[in-house]
């Protein structure tokens, strides 16, 4: 709603705000699963925004204008979004099998921020993972390199 406002407000004063993120980027739908993740428990608290600011930012290589860009265009395209298939059929089509395993490490960074993965979050990774083409023991295996090596087996 806030990139609604303003979008209108740059209409009335003489141009359309330039969007950096559009829906073939696929930084934009990493994001948008990376905040799905996020979200899964509760609305997206300050301290998870902080923490996939910091992880968008670093990934991206982005400053921090742009990296609150692309969560806000990530929030958006989550609440449009009816299934993972927009955002993974694209990861599909623009990373190769390393990136889309970068791309799930990065959804566990951002599952496990809280201090623990709920069966939803869990859920959500292996559903993702299988769409992006990564095994079931990579997945497990990024979630172990992730926690540290402390989470539980499956």
């Amino acid at each position: 709603m806030l990139k609604e406002i303003k979008d209108f407000f740059a209409e009335l004063i003489g141009g359309k705000a330039a969007a950096q993120f559009d829906d073939n980027d696929y930084r934009l739908a990493a994001a948008a699963l990376l905040v799905h993740v996020a979200t899964l428990d509760r609305q997206l608290s300050q301290p998870a925004r902080d923490k996939l600011h910091a992880l968008i930012r670093a990934r991206f290589a982005l400053d921090d204008g742009a990296a609150e860009e692309l969560i806000e265009a990530a929030v958006a395209a989550d609440h449009e979004a009816v299934d993972f298939y927009r955002f993974t059929s694209l990861l599909n089509r623009v990373l190769d099998e390393s990136g889309r395993r970068r791309v799930v490490e990065m959804m566990w960074e951002t599952a496990v921020a809280d201090g623990r993965i709920s069966e939803f979050e869990d859920n959500v990774m292996w559903r993702v993972a299988d769409l992006l083409g990564v095994s079931g023991r990579e997945r497990i295996e990024l979630r172990r390199r992730v926690a540290g090596g402390s989470a539980g087996e499956e």
